[in-house]
């Protein structure tokens, strides 16, 4: 489905957990997640922190909806480092 997106010229960004299956299916642009239970955000945190890190997470999205790509990239954000 992304690559169809893409196709029919909108960017699209992939933001998941298991990175080499986006790789796979061809996604272009692709954002490493939290957890496979909790992709976007982490339960475990206070809700100000859990906040920043979806906000973190949002943002790298943005960045790389933004990015010009010629092949696959991952997009190693600050929100993926958590």
């Amino acid at each position: 489905m992304v690559k169809e997106i893409e196709r029919a010229g909108i960017p699209v960004v992939h933001m998941c957990t298991v990175t080499p299956i986006s790789v796979t299916v061809g996604a272009n642009r692709i954002i490493p997640t939290i957890a496979i239970p909790h992709p976007l955000g982490n339960p475990s945190l206070p809700p100000d922190e859990e906040y920043a890190l979806r906000k973190r997470l949002v943002t790298d999205a943005l960045h790389a909806l933004a990015s010009h790509v010629e092949d696959q990239t991952v997009f190693e954000g600050t929100g993926s480092s958590v």
